[in-house]
C-alpha cells in the first residue's frame, strides 16, 4: 500500500525520512491502559459523593396515578427520592428536532417522566444515597401506582385510525416523513428487461459498549459552578446543553472526558437520566454518580436499524441498471433523541441507497414512526448499513435475474473513477471515490475465480458455501450541514493548540476525543511529523472543556479528517515560529533550517544547529539575550471545518465467504475482505483494526444481534444471556487492504474510516447466504439471519 498526502507543497513536511505519518507506531497511551491504569467514571472518587438509582417504569405506557417515598426516605443513607415533577424545578424538558428535517416533531422529554412513563425502562423517580447498593435497596420500598395505557409497539400499525396517538398534543404518530423523485423513475422501470422487488427488514439492536453509560455530577454552590466527568464523545456539546436546561452560562458548566470504554455512537447522545444527574447535583449541592447496569443499558441506551423497507430495482439485459425505487418505514420510541434528532437514521438511508451506482433515477419515502419502545438514535455507521444492505440486496437479485455474475454487474454500473466529481440522484456531492480500483484490489485478494471453482466443487458434495459482494459509500468529516444548519449547537469544528514547554517537549490540546480508536496517536503522530519531533516528546490532552479549544469531538470518523487537519495547521504555524526565533539566535535565515530529530538542523545537509531544549531555554528564562524586536511566540491556535464540500465521502467494497448448514441453518463465517479507501492513512495498524472492529459489529447485525420485544412493549432479552453478540471464534479471518484518494479540501488529505467495516459488513454476509441458498431457490432479505429464519426460507421449519 502506497501512502500520499493530498498536497505536494507538504510533502516535506508529512513524507521526511522522521515522519510519522503512514507508520504503525505504538499508541501513546498504551501502557497505560494495559497496567490498568486508566481512569474510567466509575474509578471517580469524591467528598461528600452521592450514587443515584433511578426507579424504571416496568410498563410500556402507563399514567403515574401516585408515588409513595415513605418507607425509602425512612431507610439510613438515604438522601433523597426525587420524582419528576420535584426536578422540573431545576432542569426545562428538550424537544429533539432539527429544523432542516422539515415536518419533524417530537413531544417535550423531562429527565424524569412526569405524569406518563412512555417506555418500559423510563425513569419515574431517582433514588439517592451514600451507595449505589443503598439506592437499590430504597427503591425497592418505593410504591408506584401506574394505569397502563395502551401500548404502540408495531411500526407497522402505528399511523392506523384506530391505533392510539401516543402525545396527543403532536396529532398523530408521524414524527418525520420525507419523499425523494429524481429523474425518470416511472418510464425507467417501464423500459427495464427485469424488475426486481424485495422487503427487507432489519432487527433492531444496540452498541452494548464494555464499559456502560457513567457520569459524575458536581455542582460547587461556593463558584456556581458544575463540573461533569463523563464519558462522551462529544464534550463541547454536552457543556451546551446542561448550561441551557440548568439556566447556566456555558463558562459554569465544566465537562472532564477521561479514558472510554468503548462508544460506537451509543455516548455521543443526551440521555434523560444523565440529564436528571446533573440536576440532582445541582438540587441537592453536592457530587452525584450515576453509573448505568446492563439491565438498565439495554432498556435505555439508544437501540438503532429497526427498520422494514420495500425496494425495487429495474434492470436491462445487458445489466445496466436504469432505476431504484424504496419506501422505508421506522419505528423510534416515544421521543425523537436529543440533540442530534431520530430522524437522521431514516434521512440518511433515503440518501444513500443506490449511492455508488451509476443511474439517475430514484425515488424514496420514509416515514418515521413513535411508538412505546426504548428511544432510537443514531449507531455506528447512521443509516449506511441498512442503504447498503437495501442497494447491495437488489443489486445481487438484479444480477441472479438476468443471469449475470454479482461482480460482473457492478463493473458495469458503479460510477467510474475518472467521472468525480459528481453528484448523486439524492444530492450527495461525491469529490473524488475509486469503486473500481477497489473492486479489483478486492478481486485479486479473494483469488475470486477460484472461489467460484471451488464452490462449484463443494456442491457437488452437498457442501453450500457462498460469496457475497458489497460495494459501499460512507459519509466522513461532516461540515454544520449534517446539524449545525437545523439548529443544534454542535460543532462542526475541531480545534488544537500546540505549544513548545521550557524542556523542548511539545503540549497538544485538541477538542476530538478518545474511545479507543486512536485519537491520542494520530493527533501525536501528526504534530510530531510536522515538527520534526520525537512522539515521546508529544504529550496530547483531549476531553476537558476547561482546557481544550472548542470543538465537535469525535462522531461520524471526523477525528483524522478534521482535528488531524486541525492539528497540521497549529504545528506548522508552531514550527514556523521556532525556526523564526532559531534563526534570530543563530544569526541565520529561517529557509536554511529545518526540525529534525528534536533540533533545529541545516535545511541543506541535517547537521543540528541548536536543539530544541536549548531554544526553550533561551526563549523562556534568557530572553533579553535575544536580539531587539524578536518576541517569540511558541504556541498556536487552529481550527478547521469543511467548506468546500459537506462531507468527504469515502468508498470500498467488502465479500464474505461462508457456509450454511442446510440442516441446522447455522452459518460458519469462512473468510471477509474489505478494500477501503480512506484517503491519506495516518496509521496503517489504527486503521485496519478500526475497520475490522466495525466489520465485526456488522457481522453480529447480520447474525445474531435484536432486541426483541413482545406485543406488550417489554424487552425480553435485556441481558448478555439472550442478547447475542459476535464472539472470537465465531469470526473470520478479515484481510484488509486500501486504495488512498486523498481529499483535496485538506493538505493532510484524510478521510474517515471508522465505520467503513460496519456499513458493508451485513450487505456481504446476507448476499452470500443468498448466494450459498440459490440452488435451494430460497431467498432471504432479513436480518439477523439467525437459523431459525433459514430454516424458514428453507421451508423446513
Amino acid at each position: 500500500m502506497t501512502v500520499t498526502t493530498a498536497n505536494p507543497e507538504i510533502l516535506s513536511e508529512l513524507d521526511r525520512p522522521n515522519s510519522y505519518i503512514g507508520k504503525s507506531v505504538p499508541r501513546p497511551n498504551l501502557d497505560r491502559l494495559m497496567q490498568g491504569r486508566g481512569l474510567y467514571v466509575s474509578d471517580i472518587e469524591l467528598p461528600r459523593m452521592a450514587h443515584v438509582a433511578f426507579l424504571r417504569s416496568p410498563h410500556a405506557h402507563a399514567r403515574i396515578v401516585a408515588i409513595d417515598a415513605t418507607a425509602a426516605v425512612a431507610l439510613p443513607g438515604v438522601i433523597a427520592v426525587v420524582s419528576g415533577k420535584d426536578l422540573a424545578s431545576v432542569i426545562t424538558p428538550w424537544v429533539g428536532v432539527l429544523s432542516h428535517l422539515k415536518g419533524l416533531k417530537s413531544a417535550p422529554q423531562h429527565a424524569i417522566a412526569i405524569e406518563r412513563a412512555c417506555w418500559q425502562g423510563e425513569a419515574v423517580a431517582a433514588i439517592v444515597a451514600s451507595s449505589r447498593a443503598l439506592a437499590e435497596d430504597a427503591m425497592e420500598m418505593v410504591s408506584v401506582e401506574y394505569e397502563q395505557l395502551p401500548a404502540v409497539t408495531d411500526m407497522r400499525t402505528a399511523l392506523d385510525a384506530q391505533t392510539p396517538v401516543i402525545h396527543p398534543l403532536l396529532g398523530d404518530n408521524l414524527a418525520f416523513e420525507r419523499s425523494l423523485d429524481v429523474g425518470a423513475v416511472d418510464a425507467a422501470f417501464a423500459d427495464a428487461d427485469e424488475v426486481v422487488e424485495a422487503d427487507f427488514i432489519f432487527g433492531r439492536h444496540t452498541g452494548v459498549t464494555l464499559e456502560p453509560r457513567s457520569v459524575v455530577a458536581d455542582w460547587n454552590e461556593g463558584e456556581k459552578r458544575l463540573t461533569i466527568y463523563q464519558g462522551t464523545q462529544a464534550p463541547h456539546m454536552v457543556q451546551n446543553i446542561a448550561a441551557l436546561h440548568l439556566g447556566l452560562e456555558d463558562s459554569q458548566v465544566r465537562v472532564i472526558c477521561k479514558d472510554v470504554g468503548g462508544s460506537f455512537g451509543i455516548k455521543v447522545h443526551i440521555y434523560a437520566d444523565e440529564m436528571a444527574t446533573y440536576a440532582l447535583s445541582k438540587l441537592l449541592r453536592r457530587p452525584i454518580k450515576f453509573v448505568a447496569d446492563r439491565v438498565e443499558s439495554f432498556n435505555t441506551d439508544i437501540h438503532a436499524r429497526d427498520h422494514r423497507c420495500k425496494g425495487r430495482v429495474g434492470v436491462k439485459r445487458d445489466g445496466s441498471i436504469v432505476t431504484f425505487e424504496i419506501d422505508d418505514l421506522t419505528g423510534i420510541g416515544p421521543y425523537s433523541m436529543y440533540p442530534r434528532t431520530s430522524a437522521i437514521e431514516a434521512n440518511q438511508i433515503v440518501n444513500l441507497v443506490g449511492g455508488p451506482y451509476l443511474t439517475k433515477n430514484y425515488r424514496a419515502h420514509a416515514r418515521v414512526v413513535f411508538q412505546n419502545k426504548n428511544v432510537m438514535c443514531q449507531y455506528r455507521a447512521v443509516g449506511h448499513p441498512i442503504a447498503c444492505s437495501i442497494t447491495e440486496g437488489l443489486v445481487d437479485l438484479a444480477a441472479a435475474k438476468i443471469g449475470m455474475d454479482p461482480v460482473e454487474i457492478r463493473r458495469r454500473n458503479l460510477i467510474p473513477d475518472h467521472a468525480y466529481p459528481c453528484t448523486s440522484p439524492s444530492g450527495l456531492r461525491f469529490e473524488l471515490l475509486s469503486h473500481h480500483a477497489a473492486m479489483n484490489k478486492l478481486v485479486t485478494m479473494m483469488n475470486y475465480e477460484e472461489l467460484r471453482a471451488e464452490q462449484e466443487a463443494l456442491r457437488e458434495k452437498n457442501i453450500h458455501r457462498g460469496i457475497g459482494i458489497a460495494s459501499f459509500i460512507e459519509v466522513t468529516n461532516p461540515s454544520a450541514a449534517f446539524y449545525g444548519v437545523g439548529g443544534a449547537r454542535i460543532s462542526s469544528q475541531d480545534g488544537v493548540a500546540v505549544r513548545l514547554d521550557a524542556q523542548g517537549a511539545v503540549i497538544c490540546q485538541t477538542s476530538i476525543t478518545e474511545q479507543g480508536q486512536g485519537s491520542e496517536s494520530l493527533t501525536a503522530q501528526i504534530v510530531g511529523s510536522v515538527l520534526g519531533v520525537s512522539m515521546e516528546r508529544v504529550r496530547v490532552i483531549l476531553g476537558d472543556t476547561d482546557n481544550t479549544p472548542y470543538g465537535g469531538g469525535t462522531w461520524a470518523s471526523r477525528g483524522a479528517g478534521i482535528g488531524g487537519e486541525a492539528a497540521l495547521q497549529a504545528a506548522k504555524v508552531l514550527r514556523k515560529n521556532i525556526l523564526d526565533v532559531a534563526a534570530a539566535i543563530l544569526q541565520s535565515s529561517p529557509d536554511e533550517l529545518d526540525i529534525a530529530n528534536d533540533a533545529v538542523v541545516n535545511a541543506s545537509d541535517g547537521s543540528s544547529r541548536i536543539e530544541l531544549r536549548e531554544l526553550a531555554r533561551i526563549v523562556y528564562f534568557r530572553p533579553d539575550t535575544l536580539p531587539p524586536g524578536i518576541q517569540p511566540e511558541l504556541m498556536a491556535t487552529r481550527h478547521f471545518v469543511p467548506r468546500e464540500y459537506p462531507f468527504a465521502f469515502t468508498n470500498g467494497v467488502q465479500a464474505s465467504w461462508l457456509e450454511v448448514d442446510t440442516d441446522t441453518g447455522f452459518v460458519k463465517l469462512l473468510r471477509h475482505w474489505v478494500v477501503e479507501d480512506c484517503g491519506t492513512i495516518v496509521n496503517p495498524q489504527l486503521v485496519d483494526e478500526q475497520i475490522r472492529g466495525g466489520v465485526v459489529q456488522g457481522l453480529g447485525a447480520a447474525l445474531f444481534e435484536k432486541c426483541i420485544y413482545d406485543e406488550r412493549g417489554q424487552l425480553t432479552n435485556a441481558n448478555m444471556a439472550d442478547y447475542l453478540v459476535p464472539m472470537s471464534g465465531e469470526m473470520p479471518d478479515i484481510d484488509v487492504a486500501h486504495v488512498v484518494s486523498p481529499t483535496a479540501e485538506t493538505e493532510l488529505g484524510a478521510k474517515g474510516a471508522g465505520e467503513a467495516g460496519t456499513a458493508g459488513a451485513a450487505a456481504a454476509v446476507a448476499n452470500a447466504v443468498n448466494d450459498a441458498l440459490r440452488p435451494f431457490g430460497a431467498i432471504i432479505t432479513e436480518i439477523p439471519l439467525t437459523p431459525r429464519v433459514i430454516l424458514t426460507a428453507l421451508r423446513k421449519i
